[in-house]
């Protein structure tokens, strides 16, 4: 595994979980009355209790804005960027942020927020259910760099969920390349969140560019992740600890405490 990686971490294969915000202001599953009081209430008690089993990094993300924007509106980065800096002294982990599937506005919030990383799709074409991905990664790197967040690592999701590559190349050369861009991690996706990937996907990023962090992005159980970190070198997990193991429902505390004790056992 690459030492940014885990330096980044502080462990080797780190579990990365999943910090699913409830439906934000201007989108259709947001909670009117509740408003901010219930994005905290929300995302507090599931940072606490991912904390409690022991994960080694977060990820803040906007899942629940369902149908996606390729580009979305400043109401969701400012609502998240508020919710996470009320929450900031509760964090005791390296965290990232994600912003469906908005890479520009995503880079905003972890400037404002102190996030060590971004997840999105940053290279490749993509034809998807929401439209064609067309990252420009030549102008977000510039933007990082006009708003101060070089340090802000980038992982680029090259197989990315509900989409497919337009054009012939194949994972390994999509991973050549987006290593050769300048990128900080790779990560493999199946079609959907909580959906397996291909374990070929896997294989094939990972001997591509041996140098660089290969993590696996959806689909990680307690039951998976040992077989997962013989390849991978870190996971991202969400529907997996949640209860009955479904998207859309809060944490659940057993479920996190044996994710975490399973990757602790595969990484020795």
């Amino acid at each position: 595994m690459s030492a940014p990686l885990a330096d980044r971490f502080g462990t080797v294969k780190p579990v990365i979980a999943m910090l699913h915000f409830p439906g934000l202001p201007g989108r259709p599953r947001h909670h009117r009355e509740g408003g901010r009081q219930h994005l905290l209430d929300v995302v507090g008690r599931d940072l606490e209790i991912l904390q409690a089993a022991g994960v080694d990094g977060l990820l803040f993300c906007n899942e629940n804005d369902i149908p996606y924007q390729l580009h979305v509106g400043p109401e969701i980065p400012a609502a998240m960027a508020a919710t996470i800096g009320e929450l900031h002294s509760a964090i005791r982990v390296p965290f990232g942020v994600n912003i469906l599937w908005d890479a520009k506005a995503s880079l905003a919030l972890a400037r404002a927020t102190g996030a060590t990383f971004i997840r999105e799709v940053l290279t490749g074409v993509y034809e998807s259910d929401m439209g064609i991905i067309a990252p420009a990664l030549g102008d977000l790197a510039g933007y990082r760099t006009a708003i101060g967040g070089d340090d802000i690592a980038l992982f680029d999701n090259i197989s990315p969920e509900f989409s497919s590559a337009l054009g012939s190349r194949t994972i390994a050369d999509r991973a050549k390349g987006a290593a050769f861009l300048g990128v900080d991690a790779l990560l493999i996706s199946g079609p959907a969140a909580g959906v397996p990937f291909s374990m070929d996907d896997l294989r094939s990023a990972k001997e591509a560019v041996p140098s660089i962090a290969v993590i696996a992005n959806t689909g990680v159980r307690a039951d998976s992740v040992a077989e997962i970190f013989k390849v991978a070198d870190g996971a991202i997990v969400g529907t997996s600890l949640k209860v009955d193991g479904n998207t859309w429902n809060p944490v659940d505390p057993d479920r996190a405490n044996r994710l975490m004790d399973a990757a602790r056992a595969a990484r020795g």
